[in-house]
């Protein structure tokens, strides 16, 4: 594969002007593009699928998934009558029962219909009582659009309102913690030099109770140029600490531990990641680490006494080995056991480790085939339940279930998700692809039980390659009214694809490290080898395979609409990363570096030039039909890159090129259900008409 010359001295970006986010010129270009996407895809038909979209969305009968604190199990629902949502909880008689009683908290939709502001939930952080008394304080987050940034304001859970005078800490991209009730671990902007050029906090600051922001006093730092600081109190009866975390990029960081009123270093590779569990130290190593011991191949997992490992102690058991087909995607610990996800060529397997018997691992349950299912501890302090874990099991085909159980015993289901489509007529496969290097690449395959292999049917790929996040299987009401259940003239339904190509976690962190830097090619390589194997094995046909992917999803689409475009016949790209020479600038774009590599240094923009879309698109290049979409409050990656490639695309003279912009949204593209469904039901229109000839 060859790739066209692009050299440090890049012309004149024709279309830098677009980058004003809230400008007004801008804003009008948006709304004129989104009038012209709409023109064309917002039919009655559309809105009708637009409609059952959103009964998925807004289904009352889905699961209510809770976290539990103390003797409550707290949830956040969105529904049609809650449309900015509410947060609630119940007990657990009544949550297991068949008709549920919710105790509201609070009503984001009359917040912000009191407050005049659009309120988004962003979740809750749970002050820890004191021993034997309930739950009283919290820090609910908002956001005033759905971005990144958020307010925090300190919420009483007996009164059920916010707390007057309590802590309130305005919109910012905050990082903060309780250190006790009337103190918090304050990182957000505090003004100049106080944020990172990744655009999270550079320092955390104490501030107590009563205190002005502005005089809080600084605790912990980091330079500039890494991506965050984050100080973390750990308020575990017997095991109290604050550990402070220099994140220097998405992968790497340094843990300290508070000791003496000095920070010390815990000193692991800075690849690793480690956690704290009373007196247990757990580190995962990305790479192989070697100590005075023992070499511990990366994605393994280490244990040892945090004291022994201080006094320098390396006698670490390793709880978990990966192999060629096998990885670890994540652990949780009960009051007795710890609990391991894993996945085996991406189908799941739970296990439990006794550490009081010398860590004998055994399998949780057997989990199906092609589903992903993960396990976790329900409360580990809970002097009745602390070995109780939830078990969420889902498939492309089944509709998830929430059990929970006690290890040593059985566990019951608790609650299920309805069906919303039939899941019957299809059946799941999965097929693996050979790359351009020979590696062997999984995807699974969603298709009628009578799919003709003769190339005439729609089908949809969809990827995401990047940051070691794993696609797993997972049942979709969205996805199956959305695709699966459109028909062709003739008959012939929508199939869908999930890729699991490099870049991704599904094999750990060997298979996300094939694709960095210099080696980003590899995921796209997959990802294509993936597109050919579905026309060779006669699934479709290159005018009838579609591609969608979102963030840096969107990046990987990008990548096949400029190096690719023989193989697909319409592209979907999502809030995406498409501007590789200027998206360190842009947003968050400087915290990926040490996924994608630094455009500022010459002999890493040579080879991230070569997978930078916006800098690939060629007059003489006949392009798939490409609606590429975005949103104007995301913060993450913002609605720049997806503009500027759209305006490039459009005056190149490209055709078929739609573009559309939500306004509000956040990096997730939809700030509620309304929102989403229009979102998803754009694309999905977008793709089906595009591919069976009707745009």
């Amino acid at each position: 594969m060859t790739h066209p010359t692009e050299t440090m001295a890049t012309p004149e970006d024709r279309f830098l002007w677009l980058e004003d986010i809230y400008g007004d010129k801008q804003l009008e270009w948006v709304r004129a593009e989104n009038a012209l996407t709409e023109e064309v895809l917002v039919t009655p038909n559309f809105e009708e699928r637009e409609r059952r979209i959103l009964e998925v969305l807004d289904s009352t009968d889905r699961i209510p998934m809770v976290g539990k604190h103390g003797g409550f199990y707290y949830n956040f629902w969105r529904d049609a009558e809650h449309r900015q949502g509410i947060w609630r909880r119940t007990t657990w008689e009544s949550y297991s029962s068949g008709a549920t009683e919710w105790e509201l908290l609070l009503d984001v939709d009359a917040l912000s219909a009191a407050e005049g502001t659009e309120w988004v939930w962003a979740g809750a952080v749970f002050l820890r009582p004191s021993e034997g008394a309930p739950h009283e304080r919290v820090l609910v987050v908002l956001s005033p659009d759905g971005g990144d940034a958020h307010r925090y304001r300190e919420f009483d859970l007996g009164t059920r309102d916010f707390v007057e005078g309590g802590f309130d800490i305005p919109t910012a991209k905050s990082r903060i913690s309780w250190a006790d009730r009337d103190t918090l671990y304050v990182g957000t902007d505090f003004g100049p030099g106080s944020m990172t050029s990744s655009s999270y906090p550079r320092t955390v600051r104490i501030l107590r109770r009563g205190g002005e922001l502005t005089e809080a006093e600084q605790y912990f730092d980091v330079d500039e140029n890494h991506m965050m600081a984050l100080v973390l109190h750990d308020s575990t009866p017997g095991y109290e600490r604050d550990l402070a975390v220099d994140t220097i990029d998405f992968y790497t960081r340094r843990t300290f531990l508070r000791q003496d009123d000095d920070w010390r270093l815990i000193e692991v590779p800075e690849d690793a990641s480690i956690s704290l569990h009373r007196e247990w130290l757990i580190v995962r190593p990305r790479t192989d680490w070697s100590t005075t011991i023992a070499t511990h191949g990366a994605g393994s997992l280490l244990v040892i006494p945090l004291d022994a490992f201080l006094a320098g102690d390396r006698a670490f058991v390793t709880v978990f080995e990966p192999d060629a087909s096998t990885s670890l995607q994540s652990w949780s610990w009960t009051r007795d056991y710890l609990l391991l996800n894993l996945l085996r060529d991406v189908s799941s397997e739970i296990r439990v480790l006794d550490p009081a018997n010398d860590w004998t691992s055994e399998l949780l349950d057997a989990c199906p085939p092609l589903h992903s299912v993960d396990a976790y501890a329900v409360d580990d302090e809970d002097d009745e339940s602390g070995n109780d874990y939830w078990l969420v099991a889902t498939g492309f085909l089944t509709p998830s279930t929430l059990h929970r159980g006690t290890i040593r015993g059985d566990h019951t289901p608790v609650k299920s998700s309805p069906s919303y489509f039939d899941e019957d007529l299809y059946t799941v496969e999965q097929h693996f692809a050979v790359s351009s290097d020979g590696t062997r690449v999984p995807y699974f395959q969603i298709a009628t039980k009578d799919l003709r292999l003769d190339g005439g049917n729609p089908t949809l790929l969809s990827g995401y390659g990047g940051f070691e996040h794993s696609m797993t299987p997972a049942y979709s009401g969205v996805v199956g009214r959305g695709w699966l259940e459109r028909t062709t003239e003739d008959g012939r339904r929508g199939v869908y694809v999930l890729a699991n190509i490099r870049g991704g976690g599904e094999y750990g962190p060997q298979w996300h490290r094939a694709a960095l830097h210099a080696d980003r090619h590899r995921a796209y390589e997959d990802f294509a080898a993936i597109a050919g194997d579905l026309v060779q094995r006669g699934v479709t046909s290159p005018a009838l395979l579609g591609c969608t992917g979102r963030s840096n999803g969107g990046l990987l689409v990008g990548n096949m609409l400029t190096t690719y475009p023989h193989l697909f016949g319409a592209i979907s790209c999502g809030v995406p990363l498409l501007d590789m020479r200027r998206y360190t600038k842009l947003s968050a774009g400087f915290s990926w570096i040490a996924e994608y590599g630094d455009p500022d240094k010459p002999e890493e923009w040579e080879y991230v030039r070569t997978f930078s879309p916006y800098h690939l698109l060629r007059e003489d290049v006949v392009y798939p039909k490409t609606m590429i979409w975005t949103a104007t409050s995301d913060d993450r990656v913002g609605p720049v890159q997806a503009r500027k490639m759209a305006a490039k695309m459009k005056d190149l003279g490209v055709q078929n090129v739609w573009f559309h912009e939500a306004l509000e949204g956040g990096h997730a593209g939809a700030a509620d259900n309304r929102q989403a469904a229009r979102m998803h039901a754009m694309s999905f229109e977008f793709l089906w008409r595009a591919l069976t000839g009707s745009l």
